[in-house]
């Protein structure tokens, strides 16, 4: 007997059910794994994984926002404050592109018409606010450069932190785009953002944003 069918036998079949589908989403993907597979994973019935999870799209969503939260928190352990944003930001881009790359749940992230679909019933069920790919600890490390004068201070830190994920949700659209122009167009965009974002002396001496 599996860890996750002893758990099913002491009630803590919500838990079977993420321990189970876990392997499963990540083997199979998303489209090609089902509930009733889930559901024998985790030794119980298929009408009781509906009373732990209201679709699989919802599911799905829970472990991948839970491996994004893991993977973020590691590239935060790598990031010096006290480095010249830049060169941070690309590196935080580079280990995020990676991360995002090498773990088979959250590369569902670069399948469009699957990660659409999963995301809009996740929201219809959750509402807006539960979908953040923010960085909430790296908005602190934005504000340090702001107060140590490396960055414009017009704009709060979440504003730009909202600027930083949209280069990096480029990445999603580069077919669109254009592939030939990848990874190039994401590095230029993201230098010609941070140059408008830093504080410039003028001539004489003073700041200007």
């Amino acid at each position: 007997m599996s860890a996750a069918q002893g758990r099913t036998k002491t009630g803590d079949k919500k838990t079977a059910i993420y321990e189970c589908a876990k392997p499963l989403f990540e083997s199979r993907g998303f489209k090609d794994t089902n509930v009733p597979e889930i559901a024998q994973a985790a030794g119980i019935a298929t009408g009781t994984f509906y009373l732990y999870y209201s679709s699989k799209e919802k599911l799905f969503m829970d472990i991948f926002l839970e491996e994004n939260v893991k993977l973020k928190k590691s590239i935060l352990e790598t990031v010096d404050p006290e480095g010249e944003p830049l060169q941070v930001i690309q590196k935080v881009m580079l280990l995020n592109n990676q991360g995002m790359l090498a773990n088979p749940i959250l590369r569902e992230w670069y399948n469009k018409d699957v990660y659409n679909k999963i995301e809009s019933k996740y929201r219809e069920e959750n509402g807006l606010e539960k979908v953040d790919f923010m960085y909430d600890s790296f908005v602190e490390i934005v504000k340090k450069w702001q107060a140590d004068g490396k960055m414009r201070t017009d704009m709060t830190g979440e504003m730009i932190m909202a600027i930083f994920s949209v280069i990096l949700m480029i990445d999603v659209h580069k077919e669109e785009i254009g592939l030939q122009f990848f990874p190039e167009i994401q590095e230029h965009i993201t230098k010609f953002v941070m140059d408008g974002l830093r504080i410039k002396t003028n001539t004489l001496g003073t700041q200007k944003q």
